[in-house]
């Protein structure tokens, strides 16, 4: 089984910018606007619902080139996650504005982004070394990327939006349980990078 940690054996470009898994996640970010003006420029929900589905489903894609061009980066390591937390936080604010999701559920989303961005961030200045998103937070994350276009949807005049709605709830619950548990999984994760990282020094 091939070591995560051999850049030889994952073909890992560290120097490389200019990659394929770097422009679908610049392209992603980049939808970011007009994802907002589609939900509050033109009140067009259903649309801005499936423009943000699609950035949430395309999360896999620059992932899948990384591993199979042999283009992971250490840009693309961090770029990657933030765009994934970023989509998340712009969508999850922009649809509580809209009033299409439960304001209990919406802060109860922010509320873990924020602490393990802040965390990540204080981590980093105090000199622990980077480690990845764990399965946990993966799941998480892609649970609650497909639950809000869906509350989106299912406020909208659009076709089925009961249904929409119902989906919202089956992948949004076992999104946000998921989302606390990664939080709490992170705690020895945290610490054991925050070692090694004064070890480094």
């Amino acid at each position: 089984m091939l070591d995560p940690r051999d850049d030889t054996t994952l073909g890992i470009t560290e120097d490389r910018i200019l990659t394929w898994p770097n422009a679908v996640t610049v392209v992603r970010l980049l939808l970011i606007p007009v994802f907002l003006y589609l939900l509050f420029g033109l009140e067009a929900r259903w649309e801005a619902a499936a423009l943000l589905g699609l950035i949430g489903a395309t999360d896999w894609v620059d992932g899948y080139l990384a591993r199979r061009l042999d283009q992971i980066s250490e840009l693309g390591k961090v770029l990657d996650p933030t765009a994934d937390r970023l989509v998340l936080v712009v969508g999850v604010v922009s649809i509580i504005i809209d009033g299409s999701v439960p304001l209990w559920f919406g802060v109860a989303t922010l509320v873990r982004e924020v602490a393990v961005g802040a965390t990540a961030i204080v981590l980093a200045l105090l000199g622990a070394r980077r480690f990845d998103v764990t399965w946990w937070g993966k799941c998480g994350t892609f649970g609650l990327l497909v639950s809000y276009p869906m509350f989106l949807a299912g406020n909208s005049s659009a076709f089925g939006a009961d249904l929409f709605m119902i989906g919202a709830w089956v992948f949004g619950i076992p999104g946000l349980i998921f989302s606390y548990l990664s939080a709490a999984e992170y705690i020895p994760i945290a610490r054991d990078a925050l070692k090694r990282g004064r070890v480094a020094r």
